[in-house]
């Protein structure tokens, strides 16, 4: 459609340069008239390239909310019962709540929200057609709640998605409703050990391995991964990243979006035939930015912050502003020292088979660039850092004043509210010495997260004992402000 508008431009104006020159119009007043022409051609096209962006980009969030990309994963009678699969007293609670009061229950208990401007009622991290079915969706991981505020974008550090399947699968036995690939599939892949975090990389080891690099279904006996959990990044740091995962080996583009699809019911056809479609998904997740920190800050404090900030941290995180740049820096383990399991987990034979496969080439001239060979994690911007906790790539640090504590994190913690704890920045924690392991109700136990565990470290990233704790108060004071 742009290019169209600018064809039209250079004919007009060739139409125009010829009319001129063949009635020997003044020259001065020729020229005067020509820029008028050209810059109101030129503010027609700015015009409709703004629109067409802005379609794509509605479109993108309509696809993503509104198309079911998946097979379905439960219908509307399974949601509306599974409250009889709680433990008590929970289950008592809901039998005496009234419809509304238990859907509120049911979207608490799994982390999900409702959508944004938006009354239907309807979660926005699942597609519900009109045919009563639900279907998982991107939003999933990330759309979830900025203390409260459902925000689209926002890693959902709520998610009880190994929890909601269990006991989906137990309403599912006892109603007679058929299983699904995600009731199946957990049985043997496992889907998060605590809420808010997800084996979500495993998740596309495992559909890559039954596909070719063209993305045909191949069938390969089962190997063993490394699972682990990770705590998914907020969308808008999109638009900054040249390269997406926290190991940075795969260059952004549409087509690797559409991994997490790769379900055998999903063809190759189907990837093809859905390439438009992600586009605008990416010119969607490109246009989000982070939400303002509406709270109280000290700008004398953030000026010394800004400051301490930027000789200490920007090297990696890069600087913010008016002249911001992201320098898109990968830290080597032995140097940032955080939790290596992710690194070890996604092989370098598997970064080079997405390297050869079609998400990464489609048979343009120039692929994008993967990088298969690779030791560490890449420092991520810190746009909206305030509103993304809990930190690190594995979500074991609940809030920034114990990113620039290290000696302070706490070893077993678990979320008690959805209000912020605007002091340290971050979620509302209680402490505590060890997991429940006797609770009765698994998603209290699943709400602990214990850094003692495998792939659960939170050493590591320890600059900020290089700081003056008057420093690190600056520093905290910043971050409210990217």
């Amino acid at each position: 459609m742009v290019v169209g508008w600018i064809r039209h431009w250079f004919a007009v104006r060739r139409f125009i340069g010829l009319h001129v020159l063949s009635r020997r119009y003044n020259k001065f007043m020729c020229q005067k008239t020509l820029n008028i022409v050209f810059v109101f051609l030129a503010c027609v096209v700015a015009a409709a390239a703004n629109a067409e962006d802005t379609n794509a980009i509605a479109r993108g969030y309509r696809l993503l909310t509104e198309t079911p990309l998946l097979p379905s994963d439960f219908h509307q009678r399974v949601i509306d019962n599974v409250w009889q699969s709680w433990p008590e007293p929970l289950r008592s609670e809901a039998e005496k709540a009234t419809p509304e009061q238990r859907r509120e229950m049911t979207f608490s208990r799994y982390g999900l929200t409702t959508r944004p401007g938006d009354d239907s009622g309807k979660p926005l991290q699942y597609v519900v057609g009109d045919d009563g079915q639900w279907t998982m969706n991107c939003f999933s991981c990330h759309g979830g709640s900025v203390y409260g505020k459902p925000t689209p974008g926002a890693p959902n550090n709520r998610f009880a998605l190994q929890t909601m399947t269990e006991e989906v699968r137990r309403t599912k036995f006892r109603i007679g409703e058929p299983m699904s690939r995600m009731d199946l599939g957990s049985l043997f892949i496992p889907l998060g050990t605590t809420h808010g975090t997800t084996n979500a990389v495993v998740f596309g080891m495992g559909l890559m391995h039954q596909r070719d690099e063209q993305l045909n279904v191949v069938n390969r006996p089962p190997v063993p991964f490394v699972h682990h959990d990770m705590d998914a990044p907020p969308w808008w740091h999109f638009y900054k990243r040249p390269y997406i995962y926290i190991d940075g080996f795969a260059q952004k583009g549409h087509r690797g979006l559409m991994q997490f699809m790769l379900v055998p019911e999903n063809g190759p056809g189907f990837f093809r035939e859905h390439e438009d479609d992600f586009r605008d998904v990416y010119a969607y997740m490109s246009s989000l930015r982070p939400p303002k920190y509406d709270g109280a800050i000290d700008d004398e404090l953030v000026s010394v912050g800004k400051g301490v900030f930027d000789r200490n941290c920007a090297e990696c995180h890069g600087t913010y502003g008016d002249d911001s740049e992201y320098p898109n820096r990968r830290i080597p383990l032995d140097e940032i020292g955080t939790d290596p399991v992710r690194a070890e987990a996604l092989t370098e034979a598997g970064r080079a088979k997405y390297a050869r496969s079609w998400f990464a080439h489609a048979g343009e001239d120039d692929p994008q660039q993967t990088i298969v060979e690779l030791d560490g994690y890449v420092a991520p911007p810190l746009d909206g850092v305030w509103a993304s906790a809990p930190y690190f790539h594995n979500g074991s640090v609940p809030t920034l004043w114990h990113v620039l504590h290290p000696s302070e994190r706490p070893t077993v913690w678990r979320t008690v509210s959805e209000v912020m704890d605007e002091q340290r920045m971050g979620l509302t924690i209680e402490l505590a010495e060890k997991m429940p392991v006797t609770e009765p109700d698994v998603a209290i136990r699943r709400s602990y997260f214990d850094t003692r565990r495998f792939g659960k470290s939170n050493s590591g990233h320890t600059y900020p004992d290089e700081l003056s704790e008057a420093e690190k108060t600056a520093v905290l004071e910043y971050l409210k402000t990217l």
